[in-house]
């Protein structure tokens, strides 16, 4: 205000005719070319609005609807300050409810988008664009036939050729388009201000990657991922996993008498698994009943070390990318983690491993049997875990309190399980991660105890018959009839 547009005193009136301009070119150019300009109503959903539109659109490029909305935003309020006969401005930055534009549009390059656009300073810009359109526009201009699948693909003629496409979408592109449409769409910074260097620039404020696999049989897909979330529920133990329901829920709703509960999967019902980790999240769904949707949504760039600046799009998609393989490699394992003689005895007699003896990790040892289990936990899948993050959780399996399984018991187990193979530190940190061999003894140790030993423990105890599980004890007592019967034919007599 000072500097660059020579006002003596820098002033909220200032502001006011550089709001006013940006709302009257927004008005011109929806006039001029006759584009529906539309007050978006609380509790509308903006997109249901905005593809109504989209499908009377003829143009193969342009503005297909603005909607204005009063919405929040991070702004500049100013307070009156009086000096010795001269007035001053204040500025601090608070929560403000303003004017935001919405520019729908159809581009060449990108297909449906759009950009929202603050009319108050800082006037925020907020880009909205779609990967999987961006594909679908290539493959339309190299004329390949595709089917899709709801922002996604269901098939393609050429399905290498879709790959090599989508591998190709960088930063680039991105910023190609932004720079078409500010010059095209009216500006809250005119030509002068852009020219002087004020100009804004993009940054990654959230990125979602998803990996969708189509099933030729869908039915053998639905029942893959039910399993999944079987495992998960007393295996993976995720952050949360969920039932999606076709009902909203938000914080009035009140919950249930007796708390929310995991639900027998039914018609009617997606589950659903997610996995966080900071900011970021995953999710695993599966989508129109016909392929399992895995995707990673990143919200903060720096929870993966590094900035939100655009230039760092292709790094985040290879995290990303790397997430979701990865936790589809975990449940591959959870459905084959069969261990051999060979395994077994490695892992629970004591041994010699680079010169540093190991200790044996006996089965069925409670605190062994809570290190294996803590070793599921599905939040270890993509950045492993620290000292701290493993002993909350074997401390809760073991039933102790933090006092009594101290860092250094924590420090002692750690060691075990790298010796024998089970972990592996990452370098120049304080992190380990799960080896593959060391996912398939936790898995195989787990089942085999959790789904196996436990729920049958009663029967292998001398206690009363009726704690034993009914069909446990009738087979028990047939495979006893039937011992008692071959001691008869052999003439055996029971020793006295």
């Amino acid at each position: 205000m000072h500097d660059h547009l020579g006002q003596p005193i820098p002033s909220p009136a200032v502001l006011r005719p550089l709001h006013d301009r940006f709302i009257e070119s927004v008005e011109a150019l929806a006039r001029r070319n006759r584009i529906p300009l539309v007050q978006f109503e609380r509790g509308q959903r903006k997109d249901d609005i905005a593809n109504a539109h989209r499908a009377r659109f003829r143009g193969r490029e342009g503005v297909v609807l603005i909607g204005v909305a009063q919405e929040r935003a991070w702004s500049f309020k100013a307070s009156k300050r009086r000096g010795d006969h001269v007035t001053f401005f204040d500025f601090s930055r608070q929560p403000v409810f303003v004017k935001h534009y919405y520019f729908y549009v159809q581009d060449p390059e990108w297909g449906p988008a759009f950009l929202k656009i603050g009319t108050y300073l800082p006037y925020p810009v907020k880009l909205c664009l779609n990967g999987h359109e961006w594909v679908k526009q290539q493959l339309r201009k190299e004329h390949l036939r595709f089917e899709a699948l709801d922002n996604g693909f269901l098939s393609c003629r050429r399905s290498e050729r879709l790959e090599q496409i989508s591998g190709q979408l960088g930063p680039e592109h991105v910023q190609s388009f932004f720079d078409r449409w500010s010059q095209r769409l009216p500006w809250p910074l005119s030509i002068k201000d852009r020219r002087a260097g004020y100009e804004h620039r993009l940054s990654l404020w959230q990125m979602e990657v998803s990996l969708t696999q189509v099933f030729d049989r869908p039915a053998q897909g639905r029942h893959f991922f039910e399993e999944v979330i079987r495992e998960n529920i007393d295996l993976g133990r995720p952050s949360r996993v969920s039932l999606l329901f076709p009902i909203r829920f938000s914080r009035r709703t009140p919950k249930p008498y007796f708390g929310y509960r995991t639900r027998v999967i039914t018609d009617g019902v997606n589950p659903s698994l997610h996995v966080a980790f900071k900011h970021s999240h995953v999710k695993q769904y599966f989508k129109e009943g016909r392929a399992l949707r895995t995707e990673t949504t990143i919200n903060d760039p720096v929870d993966f070390g590094t900035t939100k600046a655009i230039k760092n799009l292709d790094y985040l998609r290879g995290v990303a990318t790397g997430v979701n393989r990865r936790l589809l490699e975990v449940e591959r394992v959870t459905h084959n983690c069969t261990l051999s003689q060979d395994a077994l005895d490695r892992l629970q007699r004591p041994s010699l491993e680079d010169n540093q003896r190991a200790p044996g990790l006996r089965f069925g040892d409670p605190r062994v049997m809570a290190l294996l289990h803590s070793l599921c936990v599905f939040d270890h899948v993509q950045h492993g875990f620290r000292n701290r993050d493993l002993r909350t959780h074997v401390a809760d399996l073991l039933g102790w309190n933090q006092d009594n399984y101290t860092l250094g018991r924590m420090t002692y187990d750690l060691r075990r399980l790298r010796l024998k193979g089970l972990i592996a530190r990452v370098p120049r940190s304080h992190r380990y991660t799960v080896t593959s061999y060391g996912l398939r003894v936790a898995l195989f140790c787990s089942k085999l105890f959790l789904r196996i030993l436990r729920p049958a423990w009663p029967a292998l105890l001398d206690q009363d018959p009726d704690a034993i599980p009914r069909p446990l004890r009738a087979a028990f007592l047939k495979l006893d009839a039937e011992i008692q019967r071959v001691c008869d034919l052999a003439h055996l007599k029971t020793a006295s």
